[in-house]
Parts: C-alpha cells; structure tokens; sequence
C-alpha cells in the first residue's frame, strides 16, 4: 500500500514540479536536416556536424516544488566546439511547438556567428554573437525578441532570490533584452549563492580536452534501449590513479565448498569479461565518467586493433610504395608524403565466367547500354559531302527564284560522321571492414560490391567506354591498400571477373589518399570527360587521427584537387547518416543515398548512363 501510494505521489509532484510540455517538444532527429542547411547558410563551417548535447548538472537555483520533486537538477547546454554543433536532443521549454522549433533556429543562427576565446564568460561571449547575427540578419529580430519573453518568464524572478542573485538575474534579463549593455556579470558575494539559471537562448563553453568520443558509446549492445535513445551524447571524463592493493590476489573459501566432478552441470554463468546489459543505462545516470589506468596486464584482455595477416596469407604487393600527401585541417596545409599506398593483388586469381545468377540482368542491361555506344549520323547543310541535302537544296531554289536574300556559301551537301563517346570512368570501392556486414538475409555489402562492379563492366562493354575498377581499404597512414581489379589498359574479360571474386572485407577507410590517387589514373587518360564513381558504406575512418572531422575535411580536399585536374567524383553511399557530411565533401549534387544496399547492382550502370549523357 504504501509503494503504491509513493508512486502515485512521485508521478504527482514530478507532473506539476516539471517546467515541460511534452505535447509541444521538438525533437532534434526531426530538425536535423533543416538544421545543418540553415547553420551553414547563415556562414557557419560547414565542416561542424549536428548532435545531441551533453546532460549536466547545472547547480543553479531551483523553484520550491522542484526541489521537492527532485527534478530540474540536469540541462542540456547547447555548445560548439571543432568537430560539432551541439544541441539539446528535444526542446519542450514552451508550451507552443513553433517557439520550441525557433529556439533551434536561433542557436543554430548563433552558433553560425560565434567566435569563443579562451578569456570570454559566456555572458560576453553570447552577447557579441547576438549583436553580429542581428545585425547581418535583422529577420531575426522579432523572432528573438518573441523568445526572449518567453525563456525570462519561466525564469525565476529576481525579487525570488538573494541580493547577489538577484543582481546577476537583472543583468542577464538586460542582457537578452538589449545584447551588448552588459559589460560583466556582477560577482557573488555570498559563499551559498547558486550559479546563474541557465539560459537556453545562449551557447555555453565545452571543456573538449574532457569529452569522451560520441562514437565510443555507439558500440554498446544494440539491446540496451536506453543506449539507443540517448546515442551521441557525451560524457564527461576525469583521470584519476589505480588504488593500490594491499593484499594482492588473496581467494578465502572453503575447500569442501569446491563442487566434485559428479556435482558438475553445465550451466550458463556470467563472466567478468561479459559485456552488461545496464551498461547503457548507468552511463546515461552519470554525467562524469573517471578513467584509470591499473598497468596490470590480464591474460583475457582483448586489443582490439586488426593486425596485418601473415605475409604467407596476405596478398600479394605489387611494386613499391606510393607516397601521397594528406590535408591537415587543423594546421591548415598539406602534409608532404604523408600516406603510403600499396597496390596488392589477391593470390590465386582464377578466370571465371559471369556467375548464372547476374546473366538474365546482364544481358537486360547490355542491350539498354547498347544505343550508348559510338554510331554513325548525318550532317545535314554541309559545304562538302558525300550525298546531297534534298531539303537544303530545295529551300536554297526556292529562296533564289522568289527574289528573297540566300546564303553566300552553297551548304547543299550531307556528310556522314563518327559520334564518339570520349570519356574515362574509375569505379573505386571501398572494402573496408563494414562491407561485411549483411545487406539482405542472403548476401552481405562485399557481395552486393561484387554483383555490382561485375554488371557494372558487362554493361561497359557495350559501350566501348575507357574504364577501371579498383577497390581500396586502410591501416593507418603507412598502409594504404589498393587493388586494380581492372586497369584502363587491360580489357575486360574472365580474368578480371576473376579479381573481383576474390576481393574481401579488409580494413579502415582512408578515402583521401585513395581519391588522389584514382585522381592521378585519370588524370592520365586522354578522354576528354573523366568520371570518378565512389562506392562507400560510410564516413571515412581510420585507427589514428583520421576519423571525425579530420577525414572528412581530408576527403573534402581531395575531392577539390579532383575537380581542379578536370576529374569529376560522384559518390554513391548506403549510410543512412550520410546527409550530415557528403553535402560538405562532395557538394549538394556530387552524391546520391540508397535506402538499401542490394539496390546498388541495379541503380548503378543506370547512374553512369545518367552521369555521362553526351
């Protein structure tokens, strides 16, 4: 009775203490899109990606029936720091949806203007921010006078608190009215005075240097619901010393407690190293993780880095190394011979014809790409030719007898002329470690590369254009894996149906150094048009610093290299997520997004045709 009385209360006094309107909130998953357009229209760097923020304790004062409650003790800050825009996951401030959907309008529009310096409190910080975005976009204006309002009235009022209190309160409320009056924030004096209520118009500084990575906690049991729902939030992070043990290793039982032989059942029992299926759920209750290193070394301990195979079982190299250069946009220039790539060739390639199960499209797709090839035309209203032009003649008669002015030169004539395609295609696919994954219930993402590169070719030779395939993976900087599955020298035949069977899953995705180099394949090619096709699952990622913003800002230069050497790139990808960062490496229309990975056998020999019309 008495639980059951307490639960009731708890949902009463939480209901009526909580400052929220779950009818009106907005989540950040539906706002995302509209949000990244709209940041970077506004000029902010287009390089900075949209996520969930980071819940913390924020400390301030709180109303009387939420410190009853027990709610109200965690915000979620918007900021911004070198890899991400940081938003609250829902906003559910106001009663009215619109205002909620204006107030990530207006911090994405600040966070566009902002300019953190190390010394700046964010009442300074903010106010110069709002000064430049209202005065490059006075639009806003009504809007941010209408959100003003409404965030101070479900501030506490000043009259409510201490005298100290209440004098920072004055200055922030005058702070948001008018931007730019206040020059500081005046001090607390009281040693139990509480920090500022939280502002949620206003960016607040993120300590990155304590952050843990957002990916890290996307490895968790796809199970866990509660990791799911809050994944891309951070953690803040301490390191503290490993306690010393006093006593070391010591078991104390019982040696009758040991079972016998004949006592043994086999039973299922949880190990240490098992993974915890509330880890998801105690991360998310914690805002401050510590990290400690024992330096003890445990026998179970797994690293999990891939290492390379033995030389025996790995395959072949071709040649020496490849020095390529990589764009480090921190320091804002190129890194000279930086990344080494190595074209390997998988051992025992055997020519093997078209598999049964691609034959019927196959053929479907050659007589489709079949009116693409070179043919033969007339040019009509010609000086010279082989036949006369009946209509040219007819009308160059007719425009002489009638008195009417005719042409000077006799254009009667109609030749016949060669129509060429002259242009260069390399397909580069990535084999990194995730085309392992399933794509359907009976192919995973490296058959679904396979199908598609060997239609992809059947489809080509239709048209007699010039075209590579070559796939690609990473370890690190120093190992950058390449394979030319078909050069633009050979001709497509079995055995080159042969090296594309034998490509696997290998690595990372270092896509930088591998564009620059299919980049400098096609720059080669004599073609006058030069199309690069990209076949990725993901964003690029490797084991050292490239991940991130960093391959993704690599990748972007790349590709900007390509367009400068007359190369034109053109991604084709399976993330889901890729709308967050192919808009900024590839630009609006230099990729397209597929909803399913078996759609890419069919989707691109049609792509090509599209992306080549002459």
């Amino acid at each position: 009775m008495e639980e059951w009385v307490g639960g009731i209360w708890d949902r009463w006094i939480t209901r009526k203490a909580e400052q929220r309107f779950p009818e009106a909130a907005v989540h950040l998953a539906e706002m995302n899109r509209s949000l990244s357009v709209f940041f970077r229209g506004l000029g902010g760097d287009p390089g900075l990606q949209v996520q969930n923020a980071t819940s913390v304790h924020h400390g301030s004062r709180r109303r009387w029936l939420a410190r009853i409650a027990g709610t109200g003790q965690k915000t979620q800050p918007a900021s911004i720091d070198g890899q991400n825009l940081r938003l609250p996951d829902q906003i559910a401030a106001f009663p009215e949806r619109q205002l909620n959907r204006e107030l990530y309008l207006w911090l994405a529009a600040l966070a566009a203007h902002d300019v953190p310096t190390s010394h700046d409190e964010p009442l300074i910080r903010n106010q110069r921010a709002t000064v430049v975005t209202l005065d490059r976009f006075p639009a806003l204006l009504t809007r941010y006078q209408r959100l003003v309002e409404a965030c101070i009235a479900l501030r506490i009022p000043a009259d409510q608190r201490p005298s100290d209190e209440a004098a920072q309160e004055t200055a922030i409320q005058q702070a948001l009215r008018q931007p730019g009056s206040i020059p500081q924030l005046p001090h607390l004096r009281n040693t139990k005075s509480r920090p500022i209520q939280p502002v949620p118009m206003w960016l607040w500084p993120v300590d990155s240097g304590q952050a843990l990575p957002a990916k890290d906690r996307q490895h968790q049991d796809s199970d866990n619901s509660s990791a799911q729902e809050h994944q891309g939030e951070r953690k803040k992070a301490e390191r503290v010393d490993a306690p010393e043990s006093e006593h070391g290793l010591l078991m104390i039982f019982r040696a009758e407690s040991l079972f016998s032989w004949a006592e043994f059942v086999r039973v299922n029992r949880s190990l240490d190293d098992d993974p915890d299926p509330n880890a998801g759920a105690a991360a998310d209750s914690i805002d401050k993780m510590s990290v400690m290193q024992d330096g003890e070394r445990v026998a179970s301990r797994v690293k999990f880095e891939l290492d390379l195979p033995a030389a025996g079982e790995d395959d072949l190299a071709i040649g020496e190394g490849i020095l390529l250069p990589e764009w480090d946009y921190r320091k804002q220039r190129f890194l000279a011979d930086h990344c080494c790539l190595q074209y390997l060739e998988s051992r025992d390639i055997e020519a093997i014809p078209l598999p049964e199960h691609l034959r019927a499209q196959a053929r479907r797709l050659r007589s489709q790409f079949a009116v693409l090839a070179p043919t033969r035309r007339w040019q009509k209203a010609q000086q010279d030719g082989t036949e006369l032009d009946l209509d040219a003649w007819v009308r160059q008669e007719t425009e002489a007898r009638t008195g009417h002015a005719c042409a000077t030169d006799n254009r009667i004539y109609q030749a016949q002329v060669q129509q060429e395609r002259d242009l260069a295609c390399l397909v580069l696919a990535d084999l990194s470690l995730s085309t392992d994954a399933s794509a359907n219930d009976h192919q995973k993402v490296i058959d679904v590369i396979r199908d598609s590169l060997m239609l992809f070719a059947e489809a080509l030779g239709e048209t007699g254009d010039n075209f590579a395939l070559c796939g690609f993976s990473s370890l690190k900087r120093n190992h950058i894996r390449f394979h030319a599955l078909k050069t633009f020298e050979e001709s497509y035949s079995a055995l080159a149906r042969g090296h594309i069977a034998a490509i696997r899953p290998g690595y990372y995705t270092r896509l930088g150094a591998a564009i620059r180099h299919s980049t400098r394949l096609l720059a080669k090619q004599p073609n006058r048009q030069r199309l690069l096709l990209i076949l990725s699952d993901g964003k690029p990622h490797d084991l050292d610093v490239y991940e991130s913003r960093y391959g993704i800002e690599d990748t972007r230069q790349s590709i900007l290299e390509a367009h400068e050497k007359g190369v034109h790139p053109f991604c084709i990808t399976i993330d889901r997520e890729g709308g967050s960062y192919l808009p900024h490496m590839f630009g609006a229309n230099g990729y397209t997004l597929l909803r399913r990975a078996d759609e890419l056998s069919q989707k691109l020999p049609m792509l090509y045709a599209q992306l080549t019309q002459v």
